[in-house]
């Protein structure tokens, strides 16, 4: 079992893949920390050595992730809004921020379809 930042990466997994379950590290973040560290693309999770990890530790202490990454993603949201920008606005609403119409796509912001009808009552037999 191996565990950085709070996370247990998948043994399965090539190395370069795996740090990518950890929030804030995409594909060519994780390829490059590898690269710096002469540690193989190649090499499967549960092949690192401890002293493998080891430097992986210590490098991911220098790069914002997990807690601290989303920490600060909400706080510059909520700045947003404190201040009245139009994004602040769009987050608050909860509507798509970047530009997107909203009269026929944005579903997952939006909610449901609803249809209203025709308006008119149905009449009730009595």
């Amino acid at each position: 079992m191996v565990r950085l930042c709070g996370v247990q990466l998948p043994m399965e997994k090539r190395a370069e893949v795996g740090l990518t379950y950890i929030h804030g590290i995409g594909r060519s973040l994780s390829r490059s920390i590898l690269n710096e560290l002469n540690i193989s693309l190649e090499k499967k999770v549960k092949d690192l050595s401890e002293e493998d990890l080891a430097k992986l530790r210590d490098a991911l202490t220098k790069i914002r992730t997990e807690g601290d990454l989303r920490r600060k993603i909400q706080m510059d949201v909520k700045r947003l809004q404190d201040i009245g920008s139009y994004k602040g606005y769009r987050h608050k609403k909860r509507l798509p921020v970047r530009g997107q119409r909203t009269k026929t796509n944005a579903r997952t912001k939006r909610g449901r379809r609803v249809t209203m009808g025709s308006g008119r009552k149905a009449d009730t037999k009595t």
